[in-house]
């Protein structure tokens, strides 16, 4: 690994004091950056270093996507046009249909489109409800991250209820049904962390996953007060046995949460899924009572824009951690992190009577950096360019008509940047990018390995049948006849 410096670039640090230095440098050795200042000053006393000419470029610390799905990227678009059957579809598609090798193809993938964006550290739930009964799915696909040289935080923890859970394997190349136990759930998520937690260099993470933080109750919307009411015996039990095996592995957790559910998990406060090592993704339609839990507790929430009802504003007054997230990138989102803050922008502007004023551009790109940086619990590591840090880095290609005059970058950032304009990629103060190269992987070759097995999955799971036309000439989406999920196969 050679030690670098990077000359005459416009640097955005994020750091304490958030300083833009204009006609900047820094210098890497090894995986950390050790010096940042102007091109005049670190020239002099860094001589020897290999240098990257960054004129008419920004450096930025790499982005964070703290909450995306593995395996969503080559089932895109799919049942996209039947939202309110698409856990249905994806659900069965997934505990029935995926191989191994989906997984190590789904990683190739998604890691290319995360680290063509800038993306250099990413979350990847185990597919939309996590399966942790195969360890091989995670492993292989923290395999596919490790080799491109990104950092990944592996998902993976017990499925939503009904427990026991039927899955289907694949290794034999043909179906075999098992019905899996909550504790096989538990076991399979301990193998996977045993497996890859820091391991990469310490690339690789794994956080553990339940799908939801209360199962009893509805696991993808919000719960009404009269559905919410008292946890059960299967709720208190998650908490008590994620509690159990996060302690045991010294792991963060990581869940979604809706309406209801903060409130009904503060009734267990010695094993609640809530505090300073969790993040939480949605919070839909929470009461002004489970913010109050959220602030209270110190846990972090990660939000997808545009989300439904969620009080962003409301519980960042609260001084609760909130970081932007993709939520890539199925049935039609991507991972384009700088894409998504600008839709929260705009999206948290029309929700507010058209204010502008609210959340300007450098608090939108703190919540993909610094603050994203914060909930996973990596924040004296990543999320900003500072002495000591380590060297995760994107330099953007500013020399484009979109992207001019070159001043106010921030703004630019957040009203103009989108991922293709990343020129460079440095992680670990390795480069894996460089000229919009990927220099870590056969691109070409990752792209077609992802197609062969995407269609292969689409014809075992015959998921062709959610593969709609695209609606010429009519003003609303209608069906000839009804859209059926998929089942498990017959074994």
């Amino acid at each position: 690994m050679e030690d670098l410096l990077l000359l005459h670039g416009t640097i955005v640090t994020v750091d304490t004091e958030r300083r833009i230095i204009e006609d900047g440098a820094l210098a890497i050795s090894g995986d950390r950056i050790v010096d940042i200042g102007t091109a005049e000053d670190l020239a002099q006393r860094h001589a020897g270093k290999k240098v990257i000419d960054c004129r008419g470029k920004m450096i930025i610390p790499g982005l964070i996507d703290a909450h995306g799905h593995a395996g969503h990227t080559l089932i895109r678009s799919i049942a996209a046009d039947t939202n309110s059957l698409w856990m249905r579809v994806v659900t069965p598609t997934y505990y029935h249909y995926v191989t191994r090798d989906f997984w190590y193809a789904d990683g190739l993938v998604s890691g290319l489109e995360r680290l063509r964006a800038g993306v250099t550290t990413g979350a990847s739930i185990i597919t939309s409800m996590p399966r942790a009964d195969d360890p091989v799915f995670a492993i292989n696909h923290a395999r596919a991250y490790a080799e491109l040289g990104l950092r990944e935080i592996v998902c993976i923890g017990p499925s939503g209820l009904p427990w026991p859970h039927p899955v289907t394997r694949w290794e034999s190349g043909k179906p075999e049904r098992r019905d899996i136990a909550f504790e096989e759930m538990i076991e399979g998520s301990e193998a996977v962390i045993e497996a890859v937690n820091g391991s990469a260099d310490g690339r690789i993470s794994v956080f553990l996953t339940p799908f939801t933080i209360v199962p009893s109750v509805e696991p993808s919307n919000a719960s009404t007060p009269d559905q919410a009411v008292n946890l059960t015996e299967d709720d208190r039990m998650q908490a008590l046995r994620v509690r159990e095996t996060a302690r045991k592995w010294g792991v963060r957790i990581h869940s979604d949460a809706f309406a209801g559910q903060i409130r009904m998990a503060f009734q267990d406060k010695e094993n609640a899924l809530l505090g300073p090592d969790i993040h939480l993704q949605h919070c839909w339609g929470i009461s002004h009572e489970e913010m109050d839990i959220l602030a209270e507790t110190g846990t972090h929430v990660t939000h997808a824009p545009p989300g439904r009802s969620t009080p962003v504003l409301e519980m960042m007054a609260r001084g609760i951690s909130l970081a932007i997230t993709t939520d890539g990138v199925s049935p039609s989102r991507h991972f384009d992190v700088l894409q998504t803050a600008r839709l929260f922008q705009s999206t948290q502007h029309i929700l507010h009577n058209h204010d502008r004023y609210l959340l300007p551009p450098g608090k939108v790109f703190e919540m993909i950096t610094i603050d994203a940086a914060r909930v996973l619990g990596m924040e004296h590591e990543i999320g900003s360019l500072e002495v000591g840090k380590k060297a995760d880095i994107a330099i953007i290609d500013m020399r484009k008509p979109h992207l001019m005059p070159n001043w106010m970058p921030v703004h630019r950032l957040i009203h103009q940047v989108i991922g293709s304009d990343v020129d460079t990629v440095i992680v670990d103060g390795k480069i894996l990018m460089e000229g919009g190269k990927v220099l870590t992987a056969d691109a070409d070759a990752a792209l077609d390995f992802g197609q062969r097995e995407a269609l292969a999955l689409a014809d075992r799971a015959g998921l062709r049948a959610h593969m709609h036309d695209p609606g010429w000439g009519k003003l609303q989406r209608t069906f000839a006849e009804p859209v059926r999920p998929p089942q498990a196969p017959d074994c």
